[in-house]
């Protein structure tokens, strides 16, 4: 081990030692950016980026669990990235589809697809659902994907669910109208019955969040690292951690 890996061990177990149980967020989301320009930077073509991104979310995944973090969402595939390249989009969900399945076969964490799947192709669809399906029985943490996702898509899920609901239960739009309040909408949406993100990271420097978990994240913290996302050390993380605990959370109190 090198003298600089020396030190960054010291200095993570300082990071730890100074963060209590209660301080550490109970839901993380991830906007795992910076896959591609790493490959650039690192010489390598698209696919190693994606690659390399999907070995470090296995990483980050670990990371949390040793933190007791009880539910972590990870932005893998938006529904504006569906516009790129075919032959980039192929690789990218064979990327997606690898790990699923490292994921699901390790049986160490529930995993959940969040997204609009009639996105994607319908047997690639169908594989992924039955995949996360045989982590449904794992009592561990929680681990949303999001794959064909946006925020503005979702709440219009949401929307077009609770109407069907509603007209199947006989309601008429105008007696809707009369009750209808921000639980009727959250009850339908992808992450229902999931705490909301206490905080959200975005990797690569960018400093928004491009429609990632819109609802949910009225109440979030946030916090924006330079680092590509397949170079996000654990350090990185309980940077990122020890920013959270250190926030006074008023909740527009």
């Amino acid at each position: 081990m090198s003298v600089r890996d020396l030190l960054y061990s010291a200095y993570e177990r300082q990071l730890l030692r100074t963060l209590r149980p209660d301080q550490v967020p109970a839901h993380v989301g991830v906007i795992v950016d910076g896959n591609r320009r790493w490959a650039k930077g690192a010489g390598g073509d698209v696919t190693s980026g994606y690659k390399a991104g999907a070995d470090k979310i296995i990483d980050f995944l670990g990371w949390c669990d040793d933190l007791d973090v009880k539910v972590v969402t990870l932005w893998l595939l938006s529904v504006d990235n569906l516009q790129r390249p075919e032959s980039e989009i192929r690789a990218l969900l064979a990327v997606i589809g690898s790990l699923v399945d490292q994921l699901t076969a390790s049986r160490r964490w529930h995993v959940r697809l969040i997204g609009n799947l009639d996105l994607l192709p319908a047997d690639l669809a169908g594989s992924l659902q039955e995949t996360v399906a045989s982590t449904s029985d794992v009592d561990g943490m929680e681990v949303n994907l999001c794959v064909g996702y946006g925020g503005r898509q979702e709440l219009a899920d949401a929307v077009r669910s609770l109407l069907r609901e509603q007209s199947e239960q006989g309601r008429t739009l105008d007696e809707l109208a009369e009750v209808l309040d921000v639980e009727h909408i959250a009850d339908h949406l992808y992450t229902k019955g999931q705490p909301d993100p206490d905080l959200v990271i975005r990797t690569s420097g960018e400093q928004r969040l491009s429609g990632f978990l819109l609802w949910q994240s009225v109440h979030s913290e946030f916090y924006f690292c330079e680092a590509l996302w397949p170079a996000f050390r654990r350090v990185d993380f309980l940077r990122a951690i020890r920013s959270y605990a250190e926030r006074e959370r008023r909740f527009g109190q």
